[in-house]
Order: C-alpha cells, then structure tokens, then sequence
C-alpha cells in the first residue's frame, strides 16, 4: 500500500475566500483544538524518549533536532528557549535547520532535498552516543532528515522523530517515532498551522520535562533562568522572597550577586546552617 500524506490532503473546508473573518477563525480555531488530542496520544513515545535521553544527558549528552522549513525553524526555537529558561549553556540542546541559519527567515531552495547533508550538519558537531537526534519532518518524507536519522541509527545514536503522517518514511529510519496525526491542515497543505502547533507542544514537553529530570527546577519555578532583564530579575527576586522569607531588597542583593535563584537559595541556606 503506497505512503499517504493525511497532512496535505484537502481541507475540510472550503471556499475560504468567501467566507467572513469571523468565520474564518472560528473553523481555524476548531481545527487547532484537535492538536492537543492528537498529541495526547503520542504520550506514550515521548515518554519512552525522555527517559532514555535523561540518562544519556547527566553523562553529558545532548539533544540535536533537525528540520527544514517549518519543522526546522521550530526545533531551532526550542534549542534557544532552553538557555534563558533553565540556565544551560546553549550547547546542551542544539537545533539544525536544512539550509544553516539563513533558512530561519528565508527559504532556502533544496537545502530539504540533500539526504547526506543533514549527517554533515551533525558531524561538525562531533555527535556521539551520549547525544539524542530528534528529526522533525511534519510530511514525514524529508530526505535532509531521514538520512541524518539513518546515519545516527548506524552509529548507535538514540533517535526519535515527529511526524503527522502515520507509518512515515522518516518513522522507520527512528528508533522512536512520535505520530502525531492532526489531520488536514485549514488552508490545505500548510504545516505551519496545526502541524506546526503539535511540533512545538511536543518539544516543550520534550525538553521541559528533561531539565526538570536534569533538577534546573524547584517547586515548579525556573531556578536556573537568565537574569537577562528587569523583569526576570524582579521574578527571581520574588521567589527568594516567597523561598526564603526575605524583604525584597535583600533578596534582590543576593540574586544580583549569585546570579541564579538557586545559586542564592543554597548559599543563604548553607551560611544558615554553619
């Protein structure tokens, strides 16, 4: 039986240039609420994915995704939340796009095409068995993908992918495969819609529920987060308050001068108990 792409089949609607604002978002909005459904049930795969990527990163792993397009600019999204969020250092969760970084804002012309490229990409990174691969591919088709993942998959690299599309192409070349099947897009064809939507659930609950496993967080607050501008300064500061009972001031002194919520718990707490 040939591969069908459910992703790029037809809309269930039609007609749309004739339709009002109004109605135009509200069928976009009812279409968007399936994604959390379609996601929920691949939680079983992302499961299998976290807990053998934890392991691999406390020996010094890392997680690369991979993409073009769409799917590719969302992976690379992903890897540059990670630092400010969680305090990692920008080398911990790695995104790479067909194309190399001009692809983030412009097309690129065939980058998706080259099977062998993606394997390129990840070579410059001396990627290696502690590291996870996790190919992003919403028609499940990209060669620049698949070719990476099966390279990987040679290597005795843990791979995973994120596709729309079930028993896909790039499925098969994955150790893990996380279908997330969200049916035809509202303007037909358009991955950057509910297909995208999905991707970008998925990657948060990825890496989110890694670094709370890695302990970059307490309670259920961002310990580690950059103190990048004001208002992340105040929001640390507030949660020494809330952590340590502190007026605000002193709170804020000790956060300036550790530079991490965490970092200023344990020193205060430490002083405290000598």
């Amino acid at each position: 039986m040939a591969f069908e792409k459910i992703s790029e089949k037809s809309s269930l609607y039609n007609d749309l240039e004739k339709k009002s604002v109004h109605e135009i978002l509200t069928e976009i909005n009812n279409e968007d609420k399936k994604v959390a459904y379609a996601v929920e049930k691949a939680i079983p795969q992302i499961e299998k994915l976290v807990t053998q990527i934890v392991p691999k990163m406390k020996r010094g792993g890392r997680i690369f995704y991979l993409g073009a397009g769409t799917s590719g600019r969302l992976g690379v999204l992903d890897a540059s939340e990670i630092p400010p969020t969680f305090g990692m250092e920008p080398t911990w969760v790695i995104g790479l796009i067909a194309g190399g970084d001009t692809a983030l804002r412009n097309p690129v012309e065939n980058a998706e095409d080259d099977k062998l490229q993606g394997w390129h990409d990840l070579e410059k990174y001396n990627v290696n068995k502690l590291d996870t691969v996790i190919g992003i591919a919403a028609s499940g088709t990209t060669p620049y993908v698949i070719g990476a993942l099966e390279e990987c998959r040679k290597n005795g690299i843990l791979t995973a992918a994120i596709t729309s599309n079930p028993d896909a192409p790039v499925s098969k070349a994955a150790d893990i495969p996380i279908e997330m099947i969200v049916g035809p897009e509202y303007v037909t064809g358009s991955s950057r819609m509910k297909s995208g939507t999905g991707q970008k659930m998925i990657c948060n609950m990825i890496t989110t529920s890694v670094m709370i496993q890695m302990g970059r967080v307490k309670g259920n607050k961002m310990v580690n987060m950059q103190l990048t501008n004001a208002k992340l300064v105040d929001r640390g500061t507030r949660m020494i308050v809330e952590e340590l009972s502190l007026p605000y001031e002193e709170a804020r002194r000790l956060l300036l001068m550790h530079g991490s919520v965490k970092k200023a718990v344990d020193d205060y707490r430490s002083h405290e108990e000598n």
